[in-house]
């Protein structure tokens, strides 16, 4: 059920990127995440992306880069809350023994998510872009 992306399959995961942070970021521009769209799909075949698929339809993927950096990761509308996130995280702890990422700090549920799997908060930042404040986390195979 998780493997690497098919990259014939971009279209599919910007279709659930978009979705997901326009939803999940409400405090943010839905105008921003459009006008970001084709940058993160020149940037995703850069990323090590491990997507959750099942009966042919991908529900959810990660993106990691620089072999520890999570650059995002994404459940379709209709899936969250089902486990496919916490196999995606699962999968990456297996293959990398140090995963950082940068959360928003409005974005409680994705907050609460990774202190759940061990997260921690480590510095706190202001998007340059959006404004908002970030929190930089940090999980480590102990």
């Amino acid at each position: 059920m998780i493997k690497e992306l098919d990259i014939s399959k971009i279209d599919n995961i910007m279709k659930i990127w978009l979705e997901s942070n326009i939803i999940a970021h409400d405090f943010i521009s839905a105008d921003y995440w459009r006008s970001n769209y084709d940058l993160v799909k020149e940037l995703l075949p850069k990323s090590t992306i491990y997507v959750y698929e099942e009966d042919g339809e991908i529900k959810g993927f990660i993106g990691i880069m620089e072999k520890s950096y999570i650059a995002g990761l994404f459940v379709a509308t209709g899936y969250q809350s089902k486990g496919i996130g916490s196999k995606l995280i699962e999968r990456c702890k297996e293959c990398y023994p140090i995963l950082k990422l940068d959360v928003y700090a409005k974005n409680l549920k994705a907050i609460q998510f990774y202190k759940k799997h061990g997260f921690k908060i480590d510095s706190e930042k202001e998007n340059d872009e959006t404004k908002e404040t970030e929190y930089s986390m940090i999980w480590e195979l102990k």
